[in-house]
């Protein structure tokens, strides 16, 4: 025996907040916040080949393996709709989306590498009553197979949905990975007082998910750590398995109207996500959402190091 506790999971780095780094870091315009649509750009992909290897310096320093997550938030039929791209330019730039990072990850110099392939609501992740409560379930499932199957024929290791507000649209996505059979998880964002956009609370939300169509790992994102702690209860600390939170303690409708990126306090950040994650002993994936970059993950990580291991009575 090693004397190595397995129950406490390897964790995995991933990127900051792709979309905000680019705006406000490179002066890029992602029309409706759609990073996909550098995939189809020579410069584009130099952009995004760039913005990951930054992560895998993080993963080879701290000596972690390195999760990739496709550019594809947007890359549904809603949005392509709105940006030009039919099905099959949707079916074409998630399937090359999965190809750019599985060379990034050849290209990283890091020895384990996944690439899990993104998924973003259909409508705006910080609104709810986006779907039917009678068949929300079912229109979702419709509405995301087309993606999911994009990406899971393309070789992702998995998807994740990113920025769900409401059960009925995670199940969808459950559901429809399931069919396709690849690995699922889903991720909520919360308010600054610690409840969905709907008013709905995290463990209640988990447990109808759970009821229905349970994923592989629920995560959080889209929202600084002190919000997402507020969310938290004994039950709902458990079934976490990543975060990814914001830099900034604004609410949502805040970052909305605002013109410049808050990039908050690295160390504050950093201490104050440890401290999160240390709540959550299934924690299996650390990275960052808008307002971050990999100064910011680095930060995190720097801080985990000193204290890596969950405590025994996390609730």
């Amino acid at each position: 025996m090693s004397g190595v506790d397995t129950s406490i999971p390897r964790r995995w780095v991933s990127d900051g907040g792709l979309e905000t780094d680019l705006i406000f870091h490179h002066d890029v315009d992602l029309p409706d916040f759609a990073a996909f649509v550098l995939v189809d750009d020579e410069q584009g992909r130099r952009l995004l080949r760039e913005y990951f290897l930054e992560y895998a310096d993080v993963a080879r320093t701290h000596r972690a393996p390195l999760r990739l997550e496709t550019p594809t938030w947007r890359a549904s039929s809603a949005w392509g709709d709105r940006l030009g791209y039919d099905a099959d330019a949707l079916r074409r730039v998630n399937g090359d989306a999965v190809r750019l990072l599985r060379e990034v990850g050849t290209d990283s110099g890091v020895e384990e590498v996944q690439v899990v392939g993104m998924v973003g609501p259909r409508g705006d992740g910080y609104r709810s009553g986006a779907w039917d409560p009678e068949t929300g379930a079912r229109d979702a499932y419709e509405y995301h197979r087309a993606q999911v199957r994009a990406l899971a024929d393309a070789g992702a290791d998995a998807v994740t949905a990113y920025t769900l507000n409401d059960a009925a649209e995670a199940i969808g996505v459950i559901r429809a990975a399931r069919e396709i059979g690849v690995p699922v998880e889903v991720s909520f964002t919360v308010e600054t007082d610690g409840r969905l956009a709907s008013g709905r609370t995290l463990s209640d939300t988990i447990a109808e998910v759970d009821a229905a169509a349970a994923p592989d790992g629920y995560l959080l994102n889209c929202a600084h750590p002190d919000h997402m702690a507020q969310a938290l209860d004994r039950r709902s600390a458990r079934r976490i398995v990543g975060v990814r939170p914001n830099a900034s303690r604004r609410s949502h409708a805040e970052l909305d109207e605002s013109e410049t990126l808050d990039e908050g306090d690295l160390a504050e950040l950093a201490a104050s996500t440890a401290a999160l994650v240390a709540r959550m002993p299934a924690v299996r994936m650390v990275g960052g959402c808008c307002g971050t970059d990999s100064r910011h993950v680095a930060a995190i990580w720097a801080t985990l190091d000193h204290d890596p291991m969950p405590p025994a009575d996390a609730p």
